[in-house]
């Protein structure tokens, strides 16, 4: 069995006596309460039903030990490693996002890892792009999602578009279940590599980010490192530079659940979010957000302000499903994931989209022109010496 299937068992076999777990754990806060509103004469008939189901329990979680066989055996008929699947393919990305940060420490065979993607494998900056001219655009997802994310059915991607414009675009994967100051990083790390081994100078660099890879993209940027000295635009697309509403009220509900017993492993669950996930709840970009710091405190906002490249120009797209940003429906759920007032919460000019969702930024018409038009002029040679 790959080292791939033998992490995915053993993730697997976590899961399911997680489950019983969390199932047993509610079970008994019920019961305890139950039992202290019973009479005395009942308690006795009571406590034996938590004895014998506390027992069913805890032979049910042991029944979990089986799962890495069976993964194991479904390996063996595929012949192929669970990331080369259709399944896997789709599941990895949602996986490493809501749960990356221990994915990541206990199973790194399914991790993903910071990385530059053609074709879907991982590309060599040197070898991989016989076309590449000057004119660099790097395309950062977001949440759960990885390179494909920008592709659609109905138009090629963003990128594709616009290689007629001289333009080179580079896909990026990355585990956006880490800190997004981990994967700021790690994208510097990979950008500088990529302006050095790249095929021809690079003249210039610029940045796309959905969601969060608008944030990961302003981390990156965050490091003085040479490559950044070529950023000339950055653009986000439904970026939570303010924060996601939608982290802010599971931290809240997942708070409230945990001081309550019989719904305490419930929120015990939602508390066990990725880390990446976390930072969305006030847009944290940097490590000394959350270095030494509990994450998990209430609605504790220690984000610190991070300058803008002084050279660089910066774009922001945002959009809301009512064609109206101020009507009250569309100041409430903005995009559906993103307010409006964090996704412009950028300096530079940018573009509301009316009755548009947060996914539809990923492949859009109207995004593929304001990206035009902001991306060529890059090509004029905008990066100061």
């Amino acid at each position: 069995m790959s080292a791939q299937w033998k992490d995915l068992g053993a993730l697997t076999g976590k899961a399911l006596g997680g489950m019983v777990r969390i199932t047993a754990d509610t079970h008994m806060a019920i019961a305890d309460r139950v039992d202290a509103a019973l009479p005395a004469v009942a308690k006795p008939y009571h406590r034996a039903h938590t004895v014998t189901a506390a027992a069913v329990y805890g032979v049910v979680e042991k029944a979990h030990v089986g799962a890495p066989k069976a993964v194991s055996r479904l390996g063996s008929r595929t012949g192929v490693e669970p990331g080369a699947t259709r399944w896997g393919r789709t599941l990895q990305p949602v996986v490493n996002g809501f749960h990356g940060d221990f994915i990541a420490e206990e199973h790194p065979e399914l991790a993903l890892t910071m990385s530059l993607r053609v074709a879907g494998r991982d590309a060599d900056p040197a070898v991989d792009y016989p076309d590449a001219t000057g004119h660099v655009v790097v395309f950062v997802h977001g949440l759960a999602e990885d390179e494909r994310a920008w592709s659609s059915k109905q138009r090629p991607t963003y990128g594709e578009r616009l290689i007629a414009d001289g333009l080179t675009p580079v896909f990026v994967r990355f585990n956006s279940g880490l800190h997004i100051s981990d994967n700021g990083r790690a994208l510097s790390a990979l950008l500088d590599d990529l302006v050095a081994r790249w095929p021809v100078p690079v003249e210039s660099v610029s940045l796309v980010g959905h969601s969060m890879g608008g944030l990961v993209s302003r981390s990156a940027c965050h490091h003085e490192t040479p490559w950044t000295s070529k950023v000339v635009t950055v653009v986000s697309l439904g970026t939570p530079h303010l924060g996601a509403p939608l982290e802010k009220a599971v931290h809240v509900i997942d708070w409230a659940m945990r001081r309550v017993p019989e719904a305490e492993p419930i929120g015990r669950v939602l508390a066990n979010r990725s880390v990446g996930v976390k930072d969305l709840r006030f847009g944290s970009l940097v490590e000394d957000d959350w270095r030494g710091q509990d994450v998990d405190e209430f609605l504790a906002n220690r984000c610190a302000e991070v300058p803008f490249l002084p050279h660089t120009t910066y774009y922001w797209i945002a959009s809301t499903l009512t064609r109206d940003p101020q009507h009250p429906m569309g100041r409430l759920v903005g995009d559906g994931m993103v307010r409006y007032p964090s996704a412009s919460a950028v300096q530079g000019e940018g573009l509301h989209l009316g009755g548009v969702g947060h996914l539809q930024l990923l492949n859009d018409e109207t995004v593929f022109e304001a990206l035009r038009g902001w991306l060529a002029p890059a090509q004029d040679g905008l990066v100061p010496d």
